[in-house]
Formats: C-alpha cells, structure tokens, sequence
C-alpha cells in the first residue's frame, strides 16, 4: 500500500493534480463507506480537482486585473448611490455589455461611487471568467507614451485588446497634450465596437475639450466611445462623505 501511495503521489505532483496528491485518501474512504464503485470514486476525485482549478483561474483573473482594491457590488450601500446609478446597476450587474462590446461610462462629480461600481463590475466579470484590467488614464497614458517611444506600441495595442473589459479610472483629472490626446484617442478607438470599456469621470461630454484640447478629435472620441453605450449619470453627494457622518454618527 505504501508503494501504491508513493506511485499517486509522483505522478499526481508529476501532472499538476494537487488534489489528487492531497485528497485521495479522505475520497477513497469516503467511497468506500457509501459503497461507490472506483469510476464513481474517480469522478469525485476529479470533479474537486476541476473545482480547484477553477478557483484558482479566479484568483488568478483578480490577481492580474490589478484593482487597488477589492470593491465588491454587495458592499455598496444602493439606496446611498445617485438615482442614475439606482436605476442602472442592477442591470449592468448582470454583466451584458461585456459579451456586446458596448462601453459604460460612469460621470459625475467625485466621492459618488465611481470607482466603487466600475470595480466591483470587474471583479464580478472576473468570477465569471473574463479578463479584465483595471487602470488609470495617467497611468496608461504614461505606458502608452513609453511604448511608442520604445517603438512597441502595437505590441501594447494587441495586448489591451485582448482584454473583455479594461476599466479607465480617473478621466478629466489631467490634461494632455496633442501627443498623449492622440494616443489616447487611438487606444479607445482600437476597442470601440469589439471589446468593452468601462470609463470614470468627473466631467461632463462637455467638458472633455478642456482635457484634449482638440475640438474635432474630442467630438470623435465623444461619438465613439458613447456609440450604443450605458451611460450612467453619477451626479449626487458624495457617497465617501455619507459613509464618513456614519461612522462618525454610529462612534
């Protein structure tokens, strides 16, 4: 019996089946106590071995999405949010813009629960198998700036385009100039219609010419990225400042 344990150990670590390594044992007494026949006993071992797998692909999925943190919908307090957003999350919770490619655009003014939705929208789309990156426009922009001056910029295109959903964190809080307003413009127009993105911002369509300072290429954008999208009008007071007075309140 011992030779027998050795042999499913080598060649559970051998093919990558840490559940087998570590379960069979625990499932081979408990098939034998419900009286299961080895193929029975073989489908219980293997279906806790595919269970871990597909827990560990989430995780995974978390891990390289890279969320400053963890935003969960089922935190949010709904009856403190916006109207707007009252009324549309339930339905962008279910997650069918992403397979449609359409965008979400979350504006409004700041502390209303921006982030806190396009966040929790990503990790829920990541549980459920999709890939997703969480960035800041400084933050892109700076990489998009880098790779075209290191002459890799398709290469960072092909890469953001295989993403089901980016999320753009933090629009209209820096201005570009005609370089950085270009590269951005093209990036967003690489995913319109094909895949979806998710953009937070405190400025209203009206105001994005302050930040682009191109009136023909913001117009374009503007068109492009709202192009059959859910646009979410986050206008209220702020969510941080209600959940602060609670906690204040509740001390």
């Amino acid at each position: 019996m011992d030779t027998v344990n050795r042999q499913i150990t080598a060649y559970s670590k051998e093919l990558r089946l840490p559940v087998f390594r570590r379960d069979y044992k625990e499932l081979a007494t408990e098939a034998a106590r419900q009286g299961l026949d080895y193929e029975a006993y073989l489908v219980k071992l293997m279906e806790r071995e595919y269970e871990l797998r597909i827990e560990n692909r989430k995780k995974a999925q978390i891990r390289n999405a890279r969320f400053p943190s963890k935003m969960y919908l089922s935190d949010l307090e709904r009856d403190q949010l916006p109207p707007g957003a009252r009324e549309k999350l339930p339905l962008l919770e279910r997650l069918d813009f992403i397979p449609a490619a359409q965008n979400v655009i979350l504006s409004g003014n700041p502390g209303t629960g921006k982030t806190h939705i396009a966040i929790g929208l990503g990790l829920k789309a990541c549980m459920q198998g999709y890939k997703v990156l969480f960035t800041t426009v400084h933050r892109l922009l700076t990489q998009l700036r880098e790779s075209h001056s290191g002459r890799t910029l398709k290469q960072v295109e092909a890469q953001f385009e295989k993403y089901d959903l980016v999320i753009c964190d933090e629009f209209g809080y820096v201005s570009f100039d005609k370089q950085g307003s270009e590269l951005l413009f093209n990036h967003l127009s690489l995913r319109t219609g094909r895949k979806s993105t998710i953009i937070t911002t405190n400025l209203g369509f009206d105001r994005w010419e302050e930040i682009f300072g191109d009136p023909v290429l913001t117009a374009a954008l503007v068109d492009r990225v709202t192009h059959k999208a859910y646009l979410v009008d986050m206008s209220g007071d702020s969510y941080r400042l209600k959940e602060t007075e609670k906690i204040m309140n509740e001390k």
